[in-house]
């Protein structure tokens, strides 16, 4: 039998012992449409209670944002101006920047671009926002921002267009009849786009000027020039305006460029000093190349040596004929000299060239019976019969400093320079082009046609300066072979680059130049 005890602690478990019940959460009415919806702080619906409250008022929906068609740039009020790509996160920073004071009363936690046709001028933001209403209530909602895209002009791409407005110019100058340099130069620009920054090229008699909207830009083409040319520089800046109050100041800089007045095929008489560190060179030798620096060959011994910029202006020479000098020589005997062991201190020899000795006489005395010795470096060009270009020093006077001092038994009577091809000929198969900078020409001579044919003759004879600039296929002449029976050297096909132009506005809208890559 079960005593008293043992009946309550019975019931005892079944009544207060048991799993307890699990409760539904009920609903309520909203109190202006009367649906039932979960309990909420403001006992409203969602539909009620955006009727009642706009948690986007004060958002602006329209918005003008500005952009540069000439550099394809958005402005960043107050006056920054930025690179920006469609539907990108540098531009939607940039719309948002644009509402940032009035997204400040909301939480904002979603954007995203609504896609628009480029041509339309209109940017739309998709934005989804959160805020605290009545009664601790918090609503959410989604709505769009269209921004309208105006077009206008940023003040770097307006000091270009007015080409009258600068802050820094580059002048350029070379103290020298014939333009070698400068052509190779303008070849050298181009191909690594430093001409892009500039408001203005002005050519003038003896150089370029380069005229620039920055400082910066100007001294990026200094420096590119002291690592390109052999030349010196200096500047200097005058002052235009002065604000007190903020204590700014406006200059503009002038940079002073002088390169070197030595060109290719120029006949040179060096210091007695500068021949001997050189490797005991010879005093008379001859320019063929001008690039980084001053390439030299003695005609004599086919010695080289390197003279850069420094080296020159601690010891400067001249060049002792003019281009226009040079005079047309005909090879009536050639014959090659053997190779002979170097003294000591001697340079290197040069691998491209053959030494030899040669009698020419003038074209113009062919009636007579005077001829001329000399030794040459373009045995490996010249034969019997062969015209040829050289400067004659037995019948000149020479204005020159350390060729007056000189033995008159070590000058040379002739130094011969190149050998000559028909002009004609040469232009007519000449199946490639060099592309121009865009520049203002004052006072141009009617010679500078004849200097840059000798240019690109030059290019055609000389790999190790075209290697450095760009030659494109002419489409207009027909290309033939590479091969040529006369011996007239021409670039090969390999050496050339096709002229792609390629059109800006790809879409022929007029919004087409918003278009990124």
């Amino acid at each position: 039998m079960m005593g008293p005890l043992c009946v309550f602690l019975r019931n005892y478990k079944m009544e207060y012992m048991k799993e307890p019940a699990t409760f539904s959460q009920g609903n309520i009415l909203c109190c202006q449409c009367g649906i039932a919806i979960p309990p909420n702080a403001a006992n409203m619906c969602v539909a009620c209670l955006r009727t009642q409250v706009d948690i986007t008022e004060g958002i602006p929906k329209q918005v003008m944002i500005h952009f540069c068609k000439q550099c394809e740039r958005y402005l960043q009020p107050p006056g920054c101006w930025v690179q920006c790509a469609l539907e990108s996160r540098e531009l939607l920073a940039l719309c948002l920047k644009k509402i940032k004071a009035s997204l400040s009363k909301v939480r904002l936690i979603e954007a995203s671009f609504v896609w628009t046709e480029p041509h339309s001028k209109r940017l739309k933001v998709k934005l989804t926002v959160q805020k605290e209403v009545m009664n601790g209530a918090i609503l959410q909602q989604v709505f769009v921002v269209e921004y309208v895209v105006h077009s206008q002009m940023c003040d770097d791409c307006h000091r270009v267009e007015a080409k009258d407005f600068w802050k820094a110019v580059v002048q350029v100058r070379q103290k020298t009849p014939h333009k070698k340099t400068f052509y190779y130069l303008e070849q050298i620009i181009l191909k690594h786009r430093l001409h892009q920054n500039t408001l203005r090229i002005k050519e003038i008699h003896d150089g370029l000027d380069f005229y620039y909207a920055s400082k910066q830009h100007a001294q990026k083409m200094v420096d590119f020039l002291q690592c390109t040319v052999p030349c010196r520089s200096k500047s200097s800046q005058r002052l235009i305006s002065h604000d007190i109050h903020s204590n700014t100041y406006n200059y503009k800089s002038t940079f002073s460029v002088e390169i070197v007045p030595i060109c290719k095929d120029n006949v040179l008489c060096l210091s007695p000093k500068l021949a001997q560190s050189l490797g005991n060179m010879s005093q008379i030798c001859v320019c063929i190349r001008v690039t980084s620096s001053i390439h030299i060959i003695d005609p004599n011994t086919l010695q080289i040596a390197e003279i850069d910029g420094n080296t020159y202006w601690r010891h400067p020479f001249n060049s002792l004929f003019h281009p226009k000098q040079l005079e047309e020589f005909i090879v009536m005997d050639i014959s090659r000299i053997q190779e002979r062991k170097q003294g000591a201190g001697a340079g290197m020899k040069s691998n491209k060239h053959t030494l030899s000795e040669a009698w020419v006489q003038k074209t113009s005395e062919l009636n007579t019976d005077h001829q001329y010795f000399c030794r040459t470096h373009l045995g490996h060009l010249l034969n019997p019969g062969d015209l040829v270009l050289g400067f004659d020093l037995a019948n000149c006077n020479l204005n020159d400093e350390f060729a007056n001092k000189m033995n008159p038994h070590n000058l040379p009577d002739v130094v011969l320079i190149k050998k000559c091809y028909d002009r004609t000929k040469r232009q007519r198969r000449r199946n490639w082009k060099l592309k121009e900078l865009e520049r203002d020409r004052e006072g141009m001579d009617t010679g500078d046609e004849r200097q840059y044919q000798d240019f690109l003759e030059d290019l055609e004879e000389d790999e190790a300066i075209r290697k450095n600039i760009n030659i494109y296929k002419n489409t207009v002449i027909p290309v033939e072979s590479d091969t040529d029976d006369e011996g007239i050297p021409r670039i090969s096909l390999a050496e050339m680059l096709e002229d792609l132009q390629i059109s800006q506005d790809a879409t022929g809208g007029e919004g087409a130049d918003m278009l990124t890559e």
